[in-house]
């Protein structure tokens, strides 16, 4: 098994994605083959990994694909790789909301065997960061096998947060100064995808590379990635007994669809599917032959007036919608497919207008199917994700899509289409793909 460490922090803002995007970087600068993975269901910080790594980044959520899956999934993303990064999510023991540590970065790290490198913030502390480390080593069951520290503002603070380490036995693996020049650029939703700002993101990589490269013991890394003990674990495949007649599925992507999972490419190949690219930003045309559309998240509210600009694309989607093609469309995608956003025209498909909004929606839903799609069939029970700042009026058609505990039904299910705001990872729902790229086949081409 791949040698691995997690990297995990005692809250948000210690600098995880810091640390662990310039320790691919660096690794990688050495012909170290590395494979990134970040814990939870984000989407912009495997971005980054990517960048770094050279490969895709990677999810390990137990919450959407299931405590089963975790080994698996990793075994399947790491094959190849000397070294794995996984990037902890929120605080080491933070999980869902009311499950205790589940779908913590300290969950993952048990299930994965992983030793975990802690990243504290010292940029305000002293000794005091022995007491810290100390509780944070002494709370769970998972081995804090040495801790970085971030932001340190002088050779003698340094000095300080080290003593005071050493005085509770756990060993000191790096100290990084403060680094504002390379910081990510944020907005609503968090950092700045890659797509985004390719030369730029390019640049703060490399200077991530750099920073952790001069301040981190790679060697001592390295040692502790390595005495990781075996992970009994058979690689997931992403193959679904595919459907034959291998029909086209487009895949929405450019920098307004940036949002989505590795493995949802992977399943709709693994079920029978051919799998092309459309980027709604640049081209006017979906890709000749297609038969199935999927959207998923983004940010088309920063690129709206673009968007409303590519009027052949947006009737190019209406028209392949009203022939009953199925239609994926998550968050971003829901936004595309309605009237409007902001004001702007978008496709037009779905009889609702969205506008951005200054609340913030997010949160595990356990969800069940209220209408039969292409997706899925009525009844069926899935976990997903919803992490926006925007509102859809109405809140769902007159055939909704979902429904959970504690809100209105919600979403969209119109002859092939199927939109919402949930997120889901296929990987844990792999009857989805295979529904998908069945109905595909019933479309002419």
């Amino acid at each position: 098994m791949v040698a691995r460490v997690v990297v995990a922090a005692p809250a948000s803002g210690h600098g995880k994605t810091t640390v662990a995007t310039g320790l691919l970087a660096a690794f990688a600068g050495r012909g170290t083959r590395v494979a990134g993975f970040k814990v939870g269901p984000d989407f912009i910080d495997p971005g980054y990994h990517a960048l770094a790594a050279g490969r895709s980044g990677r999810n390990l959520d137990p919450v959407l694909v299931g405590e089963e899956l975790i080994g698996p999934l990793f075994a399947h993303g790491s094959a190849g790789a000397d070294l794995a990064v996984v990037e902890g999510v929120m605080g080491l023991y933070d999980g869902r909301t009311g499950a205790g540590d589940f779908g913590s970065t300290a969950h993952v790290a048990a299930l994965l065997r992983a030793p975990v490198l802690l990243v504290v913030d010292a940029s305000a502390q002293g000794r005091s960061v022995a007491a810290l480390v100390h509780g944070f080593r002494s709370f769970g069951q998972v081995r804090i096998a040495g801790v970085i520290l971030n932001r340190v503002g002088s050779e003698r603070h340094e000095n300080i947060l080290r003593d005071a380490c050493e005085e509770v036995g756990v060993p000191v693996l790096g100290a990084l100064r403060r680094h504002g020049a390379v910081a990510a650029p944020s907005r609503h939703l968090g950092l700045v995808p890659v797509a985004e700002r390719s030369a730029e993101a390019k640049a703060s990589v490399a200077a991530l590379a750099a920073l952790v490269a001069s301040g981190v013991d790679l060697d001592a890394v390295g040692a502790v990635a390595r005495a990781a003990p075996p992970l009994d674990a058979a690689p997931w495949s992403p193959a679904l007994d595919p459907v034959p007649g291998r029909p086209l599925v487009a895949v929405a992507g450019g920098p307004a669809f940036t949002f989505g999972y590795t493995e949802t490419v992977e399943l709709l190949h693994g079920a029978g599917a051919d799998v092309a690219t459309v980027d709604p930003l640049r081209d006017e045309a979906l890709p000749p032959g297609t038969r199935a559309l999927v959207v998923g998240g983004g940010f088309p509210e920063v690129y709206a007036d673009r968007l409303a600009a590519n009027a052949p694309l947006r009737a190019a989607v209406a028209a392949l919608a009203a022939t009953g093609a199925p239609i994926a469309a998550e968050c971003a995608g829901l936004l595309w497919l309605s009237r409007s956003l902001d004001g702007a025209p978008m496709c037009g498909v779905l009889d609702a207008d969205a506008v951005m909004t200054d609340r913030l929606t997010l949160g595990y839903r356990d969800a069940a199917a209220l209408s039969d799609s292409a997706l899925a069939p009525a009844g069926t029970r899935v976990t997903g994700h919803e992490f926006h700042r925007t509102a859809v009026t109405p809140r769902a058609g007159t055939t909704p899509a979902w429904a959970w505990r504690g809100a209105a039904p919600e979403g969209f299910v119109t002859a092939g289409v199927h939109a919402s705001y949930l997120h889901l990872h296929w990987a844990g729902h792999p009857d989805i793909p295979r529904s998908l790229v069945g109905a595909a086949l019933k479309v002419a081409p």
